[in-house]
């Protein structure tokens, strides 16, 4: 039986792969974007399979609204996949106020406004899935990224509750990170006039690995949106599902290293607790 997707961001990258493939295999997909008129030639070769709708994550009423429209024409709606994506490149002190609130509004509050939006439905109807695209950033850090990652680690802290409040009525969220990968998504990152007192720290060694193309890209889009829809066909509800050898070494990385600074100070963490007194 076919799966309906409603999915965000499907202009370009993970959003137009999954599209185009979902599409393709005969399941059905409400597509949201921006400019609906870049996938009018996937409209007029699949038909009704895909809805076609406009909308900026930003837009707290049209989120509300565009969720509730896709609902009601396409009865049921299987999976949503958050995956509109705004990154800034550029040291904390070198983005702009405008810049920052850009990246927060669509990647943290969009994402949350769509769930909120989605949960009343998913819930009436007893099933469902989410999708969170995060990143590797979601769990670990390099420099220049700062605002994306306070977007994405306050995401994947909001979606990790959410999915426990969400599991008793049926329906599951998987945070998925995928590491850096030849979407064009760099190339959309918007940028600051760069500070000179930044060239000889860890940002400028960063701006200059990404300049000169020694920023390794070592992921395959079309197999992270294979691997998505592969999860969702499993059946399989893990909290987060990381793709790529980068997000595996670097998360697990961090990961560690936070459990070991977390262990060193365990004396310290015990010492602070209230002590009964003795009868």
């Amino acid at each position: 039986m076919p799966t309906t997707w409603f999915i965000t961001g499907t202009s370009s990258g993970f959003g137009r792969l999954l599209t185009e493939h979902l599409l393709a295999r005969g399941d059905r997909v409400a597509a949201t974007l921006r400019r609906p008129e870049a996938l009018q030639a996937l409209r007029d070769r699949y038909g009704d399979r895909l809805w076609l709708a406009r909308l900026d994550v930003t837009d707290t009423a049209q989120v509300h609204r565009v969720v509730t429209d896709a609902f009601k024409a396409l009865g049921t709606i299987d999976v949503v996949v958050n995956n509109a994506g705004y990154g800034v490149f550029a040291s904390v002190e070198e983005a702009s106020d405008e810049q920052i609130r850009q990246v927060i509004d669509t990647n943290l509050l969009g994402s949350i406004h769509v769930i909120r939006a989605a949960l009343p439905h998913l819930r009436a109807q007893g099933h469902g899935r989410i999708l969170q695209v995060s990143t590797a950033g979601g769990q670990t850090t390099y420099p220049n990224f700062g605002y994306y990652h306070a977007s994405k680690w306050g995401i994947e802290g909001f979606c990790d509750t959410v999915a426990r409040e969400i599991a008793p009525f049926g329906i599951g969220l998987t945070i998925v990170e995928p590491g850096a990968t030849p979407t064009g998504f760099g190339g959309s990152l918007a940028t600051a006039p760069v500070m000179p007192e930044y060239e000889d720290t860890p940002a400028g060694e960063v701006r200059r690995a990404l300049a000169d193309g020694a920023f390794p890209l070592p992921n395959d889009p079309r197999k992270i949106a294979e691997a998505m829809i592969d999860l969702v066909d499993s059946g399989a509800v893990p909290l987060r599902l990381p793709l790529g050898p980068d997000t595996y070494k670097d998360v697990r990385a961090s990961l560690v290293a936070r459990l070991a600074e977390h262990d060193a100070h365990r004396d310290v963490a015990l010492s602070v607790a209230v002590r009964e007194e003795s009868a």
